[in-house]
């Protein structure tokens, strides 16, 4: 298969498996939310700095040396393998005992139990870390969707059942854990590939010299990227700190799942052309403009639509995270524009450059918390949105010299999409406005207003021209031809 249509399978397969993943988490926890109280999802978004941590740790960045090199042998995977594991069971132990003291911190005996049980996630990730990395440089992305879908919908049911039978904040904890589970015995299954008892230290210096920059960088990505539930669940209740989490998951949907669909597809594919920069600006390019022109206009519109949004689909109980929402909707525009240009870093194994930028960045953050809380809430979610767009500048700044991109070249390719779906989330405002003062239904509003921008957006595009627009018409046409033969 050649590299193009390796790709563009890839591409297929990874979106199928976002949007049926991120669906059914939607859905899911939809219903949770409408059982469990806003405080319980906030015990979860407590200890969500320490899980994300854990987790960084646990996948290391020796799994993106393995997707990253050329060539591999059993000794390579079976050596990650056995670091990952080890590296599990320490960092599973150092949050067992530490447990006692972040319940104090926050003030949550309950967090004592549930830390020492959410985390023994990293035990079971640790199985399949290797796994999945070997599916990645393959491209095999049908197969991880075949493992993580079914999975889902399994621990779903259970969450919700558990859920209704009274469990509480434990319906969260049981249902990742089984989640977990049910992935790994798939993985062990469907991949047959199993590690040899070997450990070889030449390959694992080899590894971890790449490795452990990517590493640093994400634990410290890791942190701060919960950081503000950390700070609030500190200094505020828990029903804030669900506020927020709840605000941030739903953001993060049309953002996660086209970002990271394409990241985890352009990765390896970068990786593949690594040396032409030519190719390499062209991919990168394409890429960009492609996910901001269907992740900008779906963040400005629920932004836009975030009161009837939410007491639609979470009742009225939770209206009070839709100001954070609608900040964080464009703090999120940006978003996959930072982790595209951090790829570009890793590709060219410029890993020790990767986290100086994240170290940089995180001083920015610490920096704007400090400044930003004595306004409360809002002000650290307004602090987020002003991050975002000093980090867009740092990033675009370093990765551009590497493929001649720079950032005035990257702005313009950016901007038109931006304010574009800036101008039509104004028009949609004023149409639901409208709508509102009709008495409109909640759902009436969200299928008319959001309907009509589309259609607009979709028809001005062609108008205009944009190459964002020609570029998925052309990828769907090919697309058309490969099926029709």
């Amino acid at each position: 298969m050649s590299l193009k249509k390796q790709a563009l399978s890839g591409l297929v397969w990874t979106f199928a498996q976002q949007f049926s993943v991120q669906g059914i988490s939607f859905v899911v926890s939809i219903v949770l939310a409408r059982i469990l109280q806003p405080s319980e999802f906030g015990i979860i978004g407590m200890i969500a700095v320490f899980v994300a941590i854990g987790n960084s740790l646990v996948s290391s960045g020796l799994t993106q040396s393995l997707i990253r090199s050329q060539s591999l042998t059993q000794k390579d995977y079976s050596t990650v393998f056995f670091f990952n594991l080890m590296g599990s069971v320490v960092v599973y132990a150092i949050i067992f005992f530490a447990a006692p003291f972040i319940a104090d911190f926050y003030n949550q005996p309950i967090l004592v139990s549930i830390l020492r049980i959410y985390c023994l996630s990293f035990l079971i990730d640790a199985l399949t870390s290797v796994q999945i990395a070997r599916l990645t440089k393959d491209m095999n992305f049908k197969a991880q969707m075949i493992v993580v879908v079914p999975s889902l919908i399994i621990s779903g049911a259970c969450g919700v059942a558990f859920a209704y039978m009274g469990f509480g904040v434990w319906s969260l904890v049981y249902m990742t854990l089984i989640q977990k589970l049910l992935q790994t015995i798939q993985y062990w299954l469907r991949t047959k590939w199993y590690p040899s008892f070997v450990f070889s230290i030449p390959v694992f210096k080899e590894h971890f010299f790449f490795g452990y920059k990517i590493t640093l960088a994400e634990l410290l990505d890791s942190f701060f990227r919960n950081i503000y539930q950390v700070i609030i669940g500190r200094f505020f209740s828990p029903t804030q700190v669900g506020y927020f989490t709840r605000a941030d998951t739903i953001k993060q949907l049309p953002v996660y799942n086209i970002s990271i669909a394409l990241k985890k597809v352009t990765y390896p594919l970068f990786s593949s052309i690594q040396h032409d920069n030519v190719k390499l600006k062209s991919a990168y390019r394409q890429v960009m403009q492609l996910t901001l022109y269907i992740v900008c206009p779906i963040l400005v519109f629920m932004a836009v639509l975030a009161e009837p949004l939410f007491r639609f689909l979470l009742t009225a109980k939770w209206l009070p995270a839709v100001p954070y929402f609608q900040i964080l909707c464009f703090a999120g525009i940006l978003q996959p524009i930072h982790s595209y240009n951090l790829n570009i870093l890793k590709i060219k194994g410029r890993s020790d450059l990767y986290l100086k930028l994240e170290i940089y960045k995180k001083i920015i953050i610490v920096a704007s918390i400090l400044a930003t809380i004595k306004f409360g809430i809002i002000g650290l979610i307004w602090g987020q949105l002003a991050i975002s767009i000093v980090i867009f500048f740092i990033n675009t700044y370093y990765s551009g010299r590497f493929i001649n991109y720079p950032t005035k070249e990257q702005m313009k390719d950016i901007f038109p999409v931006v304010l574009f779906s800036l101008i039509l989330g104004l028009l949609v405002y004023f149409l639901d406005l409208t709508l509102k003062n009709y008495k409109a239904s909640d759902l009436v509003r969200l299928i008319i207003s959001p309907a009509i921008g589309v259609l607009l957006y979709i028809i001005i595009s062609k108008i205009i021209n944009l190459n964002a627009y020609n570029s998925i018409v052309s990828v769907l046409l090919k697309r058309k031809r490969v099926i029709q033969k």
